[in-house]
């Protein structure tokens, strides 16, 4: 499974995770540097994944709808 962590690196190139990760065996990762601290927008995609097992739903889709009959 892939897994996205935000981290915040210091000037001294030290890599602090932002939540707590117990892998079961060791793991090779991916560190990708920003060119700024995080924005709204970057936030909002970082949300992307979780909330759209809500946006992805029948329901969601139901109570939507309305709008799409309007195209």
């Amino acid at each position: 499974m892939i897994r996205t962590i935000e981290a915040m690196i210091d000037e001294e190139g030290h890599v602090r995770l932002l939540e707590n990760v117990r892998p079961s065996t060791v793991r090779r990762a991916l560190v990708t540097i920003l060119d700024e601290g995080p924005a709204a927008s970057d936030t909002a995609l970082l949300s992307e994944g979780a909330l759209s097992k809500d946006w992805d739903r029948p329901e969601e889709n139901a109570a939507w709808a309305y709008l799409q009959s309007a195209q």
